[in-house]
């Protein structure tokens, strides 16, 4: 069983954050490496994906993906939650059903104009927004610290604790501002 997300992600909403404000053009922002620990593999791109998470726990990362078969997004379930196995072989893998209902999940709940508002089902206090951007293309988007930004990335780091009680260092949101394309990072911490 893999660690669980439902306490990493109450950093969100349980502390105030801490702005770590860094705005650098987009294009500069994908191998950006935020501290030494943070060497994890970055995802190849692909047409669907959203956004990915990372944690310390090890470098299989979990893939946020439009899920819109025939192109037409689907109204139940707009998105496809996965893993890549890093740490194994790097296969793509579907959660668990632990995983995708008490961890790593989404919850989503369809709004006006082919919106639709997006919660972790382990931190639904926290929410996110799958719409259209000004590309024309649907992203996720967070608001933080009053920003509001296209999330492209988020890594948890721990340091000690234990499998229910983990030791949360940070939680890092890594996203662009579509108006400018900078990239916007922000860092709560327990």
């Amino acid at each position: 069983m893999k660690l669980s997300v439902i306490f990493l992600l109450t950093a969100f909403c349980s502390y105030l954050p801490v702005s770590k404000n860094v705005d650098k053009p987009a294009t500069k922002s994908t191998t950006v490496i935020t501290d030494a620990e943070d060497k994890f593999p970055i995802p190849a791109e692909s047409v669907g994906r959203l956004f990915y998470m990372q944690r310390t726990a090890n470098t299989n990362t979990i893939i946020y993906e439009l899920n819109a078969p025939g192109g037409k997004i689907d109204d139940e379930n707009p998105l496809h939650v996965y893993w890549i196995r890093y740490a194994e072989k790097g296969q793509k893998e579907e959660l668990s059903y632990i995983q995708r209902k008490f961890a790593y999940g989404v919850i989503t709940k369809k709004l006006a104009n082919d919106q639709f508002d997006v919660r972790f089902v382990s931190y639904k206090k926290f929410p996110l927004l799958l719409m259209k951007a000004n590309d024309g293309k649907y992203h996720i988007f967070a608001t933080v610290a009053q920003k509001q930004m296209m999330l492209n990335r988020l890594f948890v780091k721990i340091e000690g604790g234990s499998f229910w009680l983990p030791n949360v260092v940070y939680v890092e949101l890594r996203g662009t501002d579509q108006n400018t394309g900078r990239e916007i990072i922000e860092r709560f911490k327990p």
